[in-house]
């Protein structure tokens, strides 16, 4: 860490002199333009660069299936906007793993095919994205996929099992944007500015919005789990329908919190949450002894909808201590 005393000069501007080895490492000298980026009580100051769509190139030599999608899907995460990947021969099928992965992720689309490379865009202007929009859209689709799943279950309806289990994309698309727009601003001021939501606030959205990610996938769990396991006892079923209830209000009570502008609202919600997942944890034992009546595979099958109901209300306890966090008063 270096020190610089700050100067007056012409009786109101002040200034500081730059330490010459940063300098001359980011090409700073005269008449160089700077950035400054206030975030409270700091100034961080950046050289000017010209806001060019990041381009990045990826050797997919050997690359198949899902680790050539995951090459993808990690790029994209990154931040670049234009992605090549490039082989001595690109074959057939690693071109259509390629627009597989490109349908999960959203806005990306092949820009073009050659010979020894496919280059894809994303299409997005990522200033346009929003941080909070997509994790409210995630926490709709995920609190909807809950609430089908156990339809599927209570009303033994196979096409509403089926969507659930499509809609599961939706979900990890969405929880993709979060992800690249949160590392974004972990590399950029500019990023953070244009966003207008600072960098602990993307942290708790982040984690938050994996959370969501992991309710959709045990809401899959259900269905999948539905989709096979016939018509249930009307007593089994009331509980189940109870504890859904239950897991849903602690998902939404959380979600509320973390979205709360008042940190006291924010606070109260939070608090409520992460009690109502304690009794939600007395439900599910209660379920479980109704179980060990049942026929053995149905009490299995039964079990496991249980637990992840029961996990879903966990995920939404978690969600629940980040709002607590994010309320808190900061230093």
């Amino acid at each position: 860490m270096e020190t610089r005393k700050v100067q007056v000069t012409g009786g109101s501007t002040y200034t500081v002199s730059l330490p010459k080895t940063w300098a001359t490492e980011n090409d700073v000298g005269a008449g160089t333009t700077v950035e400054f980026y206030p975030d409270g009580d700091e100034l961080l100051l950046s050289p000017q660069r010209e806001v060019d769509r990041q381009e990045g190139r990826l050797d997919v030599s050997g690359l198949e299936g899902d680790r050539l999608r995951r090459a993808v899907t990690t790029m994209y995460v990154s931040g670049f906007d234009v992605i090549t990947l490039e082989a001595p021969q690109v074959t057939t099928h690693q071109r259509s793993e390629i627009r597989t992965a490109t349908q999960g992720l959203v806005g990306v689309e092949v820009l073009e095919e050659s010979t020894d490379s496919v280059v894809i865009q994303d299409l997005l202007d990522s200033s346009e994205l929003s941080i909070v929009n997509a994790v409210t859209r995630m926490r709709l689709i995920a609190d909807s996929m809950l609430a089908d799943a156990v339809t599927s279950l209570l009303e033994n309806d196979e096409d509403i099992a089926l969507d659930v289990i499509q809609r599961d994309d939706d979900v990890d698309r969405l929880f993709l944007v979060v992800s690249r727009i949160f590392r974004a601003t972990l590399r950029s001021s500019r990023a953070v500015e244009d966003l207008g939501v600072s960098r602990e606030d993307c942290f708790d959205y982040h984690s938050s919005a994996r959370q969501l990610e992991r309710i959709g996938d045990h809401a899959v769990k259900i269905a999948t789990l539905a989709h096979n396991l016939g018509d249930i006892s009307g007593a089994v079923a009331g509980a189940i329908a109870n504890l859904h209830e239950d897991a849903g209000e602690v998902l939404n009570k959380s979600m509320d919190a973390l979205l709360a502008e008042e940190s006291e609202k924010a606070t109260q919600l939070g608090h409520e949450a992460i009690e109502a997942v304690r009794e939600i944890d007395q439900h599910t034992r209660a379920i479980d002894d109704q179980l060990r009546d049942l026929e053995p595979m149905q009490a299995q099958s039964l079990g496991l909808i249980v637990d992840s109901l029961s996990r879903s209300a966990d995920y939404g306890g978690n969600i629940a201590e980040t709002a607590l966090q994010k309320a808190a008063p900061r230093p």
